[in-house]
């Protein structure tokens, strides 16, 4: 796979292209928006700057890395030659089928076209093309550049000959691949976003205030991150897309979204995205819960 091309600039999207960038691939990095693409690339040298700093990197690789992503608005000319897509747009089923469609339209037949879904079954996505046994999962964790793991979600029809190239091509990243099967929320959030349900419902309830349930997570399970914290970062809005579709895929009251998310995203309240969640971030912290808004 000589040709990477990312198609979303976002959080994600701009991750992987600095990932493949740094370790020698030629990215082609879409997005409607040029705006979009000009932060993405203002983020990537600023995550280099920072790998500089830690004497991970040289300046020099950094520049090599920046100089080999070319930006696109338009997907026709970014998949020439490319040996391997990577979608990485928001978690919308429609969209993401849509793309597959002109993806499987424009890409040479020998291209592997993965996404970077959180949960969206990559059966479904592949039956979008004429290419199942090309389409496969390729869900990398945030921040990209630091977690090591990378999901490879095989479909119903994807070969074992496209899940082996993946597997090989993110050990190529120095990261670690876990193969699994294509089933809602795979293995991460299957497992992740039930525990970030419960502690909301643990807020809903009155239980325990925000701090305070964090606090026990991170000192009783040793977790880096509280589960509200980390619902915060992770978007309110991807959490409740991502619990609906192990709802809907499971048919399991266990995996209904707490009305306290769901009214929050409603609200527009999605975590450090918009300023707010359940702690407050426009002065720059992270650590203060948003005052008076729950319940201790």
């Amino acid at each position: 796979m000589k040709k990477i091309t990312i198609i979303g600039s976002g959080t994600m999207g701009n991750g992987i292209a600095h990932v493949f960038a740094l370790h020698g691939y030629p990215v082609s990095l879409v997005d409607v928006s040029a705006g979009a693409l000009e932060k993405a690339m203002q983020t990537i040298a600023g995550n280099l700057d920072r790998m500089i700093k830690k004497e991970l990197i040289t300046p020099e690789k950094k520049e090599r890395a920046l100089s080999a992503i070319r930006t696109f608005t338009t997907i026709d000319r970014a998949t020439e030659d490319a040996g391997l897509v990577v979608e990485a747009v928001s978690e919308d089923p429609e969209l993401k089928l849509s793309l597959f469609r002109q993806l499987d339209d424009l890409c040479p037949p020998d291209t592997i076209l993965a996404s970077n879904t959180s949960s969206i079954s990559i059966s479904r996505i592949a039956a979008a093309t004429k290419r199942p046994e090309k389409v496969v999962g390729m869900h990398f964790m945030n921040p990209v550049p630091v977690m090591k793991l990378v999901e490879v979600i095989k479909g119903y029809a994807t070969s074992g000959e496209t899940c082996a190239a993946v597997m090989e091509l993110a050990q190529n990243l120095e990261k670690i691949p876990v193969a699994v099967n294509d089933y809602p929320g795979f293995v991460a959030n299957r497992i992740l976003m039930p525990m970030i349900n419960e502690a909301i419902y643990a807020v809903h309830e009155g239980v325990a205030g925000v701090k305070e349930i964090d606090t026990v997570m991170k000192l009783g399970m040793s977790h880096p991150m509280g589960p509200l914290q980390l619902a915060d970062f992770i978007g309110l809005d991807v959490c409740l897309s991502i619990l609906r579709v192990l709802f809907d895929g499971f048919g399991n009251p266990k995996y209904a979204p707490c009305p306290l998310l769901v009214n929050m995203v409603t609200a527009g309240v999605l975590g450090v995205k918009s300023g707010a969640g359940f702690y407050s971030y426009e002065n720059g912290t992270k650590d203060a819960p948003v005052a008076g808004r729950f319940r201790n």
